[in-house]
C-alpha cells in the first residue's frame, strides 16, 4: 500500500507533482493521518544524519510532523514546509514549525540546513526544482534524503483491497493502489529522485538505503490507515465504506488481525562543493 502506485496515468501526466489535488488531499482528515501512519525506522534517522555538518533540518513535505519529532527526538531543529495548512496545523500543535508553501514556491531567504528530509512526500515536488532548492540551502557536505515507506500486506487482504477498490472506481488513474509484491514498485520513484539530484547539480553520487521492519495490525488499526493513501484521501464516504468493509472482513477471516512486512526506501545525497 505505497502511498502513490508505481504506475500513474492522467491528470498527471506520469509527473505526480502536477497532480495538485491529490497531493494535497490528505489533510481531509490529518488527525487521522497523524494517528494512523507509521513513523520511520530510527535506523534510517541515523543514517541520515550521519556524517551530516550539524543538526539543522528542512522537512519537506512535513506533513502532520510525523517525521520531524523523530529527528527532533535525535536532537535535531526542525523547520516544516507543507503546502497544506491543515496538515501543518496538527504539525504544529506538536511543536513543529512549519511554514505553508510548496518547496518550489518557499523563500529560504538566507537560512541554511545541515539536512533536507521528505518521508513520503518527495514524489509530489518536482524532482529537478526540489533537488536544486535542497542544494540552495544545504552547507556543504548537508544531505538530502526522501524516504518513503512500501508495505506488504498478506495477499488475502491486499487482493481483497484491489477487488473492492476496482469495483468501486472503475476508471481511476491509480491502476493497482496496492503496492506490488515487493520494495520494487518503489523504483521507478527512487530512479525519478536519483536523476532530479544529478540533473539539478550540486551534490555527490546519489545513494540508496532499505530498511525492513515488520508490524501487527489489528482489523481496525489497517482501515484506520487505508483512508489516509493517495487513492482514498477524496474517495465518496459510500464507495470507501465498501472498500473498508470488505477489506474489514478478509481481516476477520485471518482471526482478526495479521502481522506485515514492510519496507522503507531511500535515496539521498551530499551536498558538495564549498559555498
Amino acid at each position: 500500500m505505497p502511498t502513490l502506485p508505481k504506475k500513474q496515468s492522467a491528470p498527471s501526466g506520469g509527473e505526480p507533482h502536477r497532480a495538485r489535488e491529490v497531493a494535497e488531499s490528505f489533510g481531509m482528515d490529518a488527525e487521522r493521518y497523524d494517528r494512523a501512519r507509521p513513523p520511520y525506522p530510527e535506523a534510517l534517522v541515523r543514517a541520515v544524519m550521519a556524517g551530516c555538518p550539524g543538526t539543522r533540518v528542512l522537512d519537506v513535505g512535513c506533513g502532520t510532523g510525523i517525521g520531524a519529532r523523530q529527528f527532533r527526538a535525535a536532537g535535531c531543529a526542525v523547520l516544516g514546509v507543507d503546502p497544506d495548512a491543515r496538515m501543518a496545523g496538527v504539525a504544529r500543535h506538536s511543536g513543529i514549525e512549519v511554514e505553508v508553501a510548496t518547496l518550489e514556491a518557499w523563500d529560504p531567504g538566507a537560512r541554511r540546513f545541515d539536512m533536507v528530509v521528505a518521508g513520503q512526500a518527495w514524489h509530489w515536488i518536482d524532482p529537478v526544482a526540489g533537488a536544486a532548492k535542497a542544494a540552495q540551502v544545504l552547507r556543504p557536505g548537508g544531505r538530502l534524503a526522501a524516504f518513503w515507506h512500501v508495505f506488504e500486506p498478506p495477499p488475502e487482504v491486499a487482493d481483497a483491497f484491489v477487488a473492492a477498490y476496482r469495483r468501486e472506481v472503475p476508471d481511476s488513474p491509480f491502476s493497482r493502489p496496492v503496492a506490488e509484491r515487493s520494495g520494487g514498485a518503489y523504483e521507478a520513484i527512487l530512479d525519478r529522485a536519483a536523476d532530479g539530484i544529478r540533473e539539478a547539480g550540486g551534490f555527490g553520487d546519489a545513494q540508496r538505503w532499505r530498511f525492513d521492519w515488520e508490524r501487527t495490525y489489528t482489523r481496525d488499526e489497517w482501515l484506520d490507515l487505508l483512508p489516509t493513501q493517495g487513492p482514498l484521501t477524496r474517495l465518496p464516504a459510500e464507495p470507501l465504506a465498501k472498500v473498508l468493509a470488505e477489506v474489514g472482513a478478509a481481516i476477520d477471516a485471518m482471526g482478526g488481525g495479521f502481522t506485515m512486512s514492510s519496507t522503507t526506501v531511500a535515496v539521498g545525497a551530499v551536498r558538495v562543493g564549498t559555498a
